[in-house]
């Protein structure tokens, strides 16, 4: 066996202990600490996925330096300390053993016989998730995500290597290049290699892609990323099909295909492509009703209210709000059930029953009071006081109340964090057709200009059709202040396809 020089943890070297990270957490239990990171992530800007078994893999020293998101977030919380001071290994320190493991590996890959395990194959991954500024080496065979099972006896399989990497998303800048290596993942099955039995890994993957396509579609909007998400989609269901090697894995790969299903409709859905949204949340829903997942069935229900009230079909949409409520009920988070509130209200809206619209935005703010808690899903980080704001703005402009929507839409766009280019946009042209209706067109102008503002960082058809709109309404005003220049800059926008 070619020698290692790697000195990250292996069998017979357990992880250290973070003794001083145990004791930040105080009596706290690992779901509540957890808790408190995701709050503070908020409060900065930043999306991590922080559980209770994240917690548990830095207490037991499994990760030894966190990514850059985490350790802003962690340094966010204990202000005036280092990861040191954390309980960490210094990132350098970390960078090096890792560089060093890539090298050994190659040679290891280049060396050994057939079937044979190489001492680096064998070391754990000091980092919980993969790092945006330094993607996986293509050769890289560790595995972050499974803490429990590391040894798998099916990760020395080259196809399952190339299916689990796959799924991670690169380091790249721009959006739509952020997807490409999940392309490669369909091109394994498609090429007639399709994956053996799915471990721990390849679920941790899928979970992984669908955080990236949620935080890609905040920042840049939905156009640019559908198709490229379509392909990870097929090869979740080809790893369903292969099955799994535990139950544990196979629950987990159901309930990430099934995310990403929705994920995948969604930005079907908010590019324009209403059937194929409608197909995926389908898919979505068939597979939380095969495995008994009321989490995911209330999520597919949610998406499917709000694509019906989209396409038409306010009667559909309240039925579905109706359901994902009932699935929801034994979740135990009440913002889900403020969010589900809102999508029965634009349901109502659009059946022109102001009544039963009030009832339900009532219902909404008053579950949004009681605040956030442990129970509420991952997927929901994007439901704060602006999207509150924002779809009540939608239900009274829906009713036809353009001062009361123009009020709300204005609170969204102050509300909502900038890094999130796509729902500032969303809720500022919100504000504009909303001002334009309720004949303010100097107002909306200057909202429809800071909206052409964010257009370059920002891809979805849903904002360009609204602006459109407010575009025509504007016409007959041309000649009100500001209302010239931004006819002018929007008419030479380029056409979306």
């Amino acid at each position: 066996m070619t020698s290692s020089t790697v000195t990250s943890p292996r069998p017979d070297r357990p992880p250290r202990p973070n003794l001083a990270f145990r004791r930040l957490r105080g009596k706290r239990s690992p779901a509540e600490f957890a808790a408190a990171v995701r709050r503070a992530a908020r409060e900065i800007g930043e999306r991590v996925s922080c559980d209770a078994r994240y917690i548990g893999r830095v207490e037991a020293g499994e990760i030894r330096c966190p990514n850059y998101a985490y350790e802003r977030v962690f340094l966010h919380m204990f202000p005036g300390r280092t990861l040191t001071d954390l309980g960490f290994a210094p990132r350098s320190s970390v960078r090096g053993r890792r560089a060093r493991a890539d090298e050994e590996a190659t040679g290891a890959h280049a060396d050994r016989a057939p079937g044979t395990a190489s001492e680096t194959r064998r070391a754990r991954e000091p980092y919980d998730t993969p790092d945006t500024q330094y993607p996986h080496h293509p050769h890289d065979p560790h595995d972050p995500h499974d803490p429990h099972h590391p040894y798998d006896p099916h990760d020395d399989n080259e196809e399952s290597d190339v299916l689990r990497r796959a799924f991670m998303m690169s380091g790249a800048t721009v959006a739509a290049a952020s997807l490409g290596p999940l392309a490669l993942a369909h091109d394994a099955v498609a090429a007639g290699r399709p994956p053996r039995r799915a471990g721990a890994g390849h679920a941790g993957a899928l979970e992984e892609a669908v955080r990236r396509i949620r935080l890609l579609d905040d920042r840049h909007g939905a156009d640019g990323l559908y198709r490229r998400a379509a392909a990870p989609l097929r090869t979740a269901y080809a790893l369903l099909d292969a099955g799994a090697t535990r139950q544990a894995t196979a629950d987990r790969l159901y309930a990430g295909a099934g995310e990403l299903a929705i994920s995948v409709g969604w930005l079907a859905h908010d590019s324009g492509r209403f059937d194929d949204a409608r197909s995926h949340y389908a898919e979505a829903l068939a597979t939380s009703r095969m495995t008994g997942d009321p989490a995911l069935e209330a999520h597919a229900f949610c998406n499917m209210a709000f694509l019906a009230r989209d396409a038409g079909r306010p009667r559909e949409a309240v039925r579905a709000a109706q359901a994902a409520q009932r699935a929801a009920r034994s979740l135990g988070s009440a913002r889900l059930l403020s969010l589900l509130a809102l999508r029965e209200a634009g349901g109502w809206a659009g059946l022109a029953d102001r009544v039963g619209c009030e009832q339900a935005l009532t219902r909404a703010q008053a579950l949004f009071g009681q605040g956030p808690s442990d129970a509420d899903p991952e997927w929901m980080t994007f439901y704060g006081e602006a999207e509150l704001e924002g779809l009540e703005a939608q239900c009274w402009s829906t009713l036809g109340d353009w001062p009361r929507a123009a009020r709300h839409a204005r609170r969204a766009a102050a509300l909502q964090d900038p890094h999130f280019t796509r729902n500032l946009a969303l809720y500022s042209a919100e504000l504009a057709d909303d001002l334009a209706r309720g004949g303010r067109p100097d107002e909306a102008a200057g909202a429809g200009m800071r909206v052409l503002d964010l257009l370059g960082e920002v891809q979805s058809s849903r904002i360009h059709t609204m602006l459109a709109g407010t575009a025509r309404v504007l016409l007959p005003h041309r000649r009100a202040s500001g209302v010239s220049a931004f006819l002018d800059r929007h008419a030479s926008l380029p056409r979306t396809a």
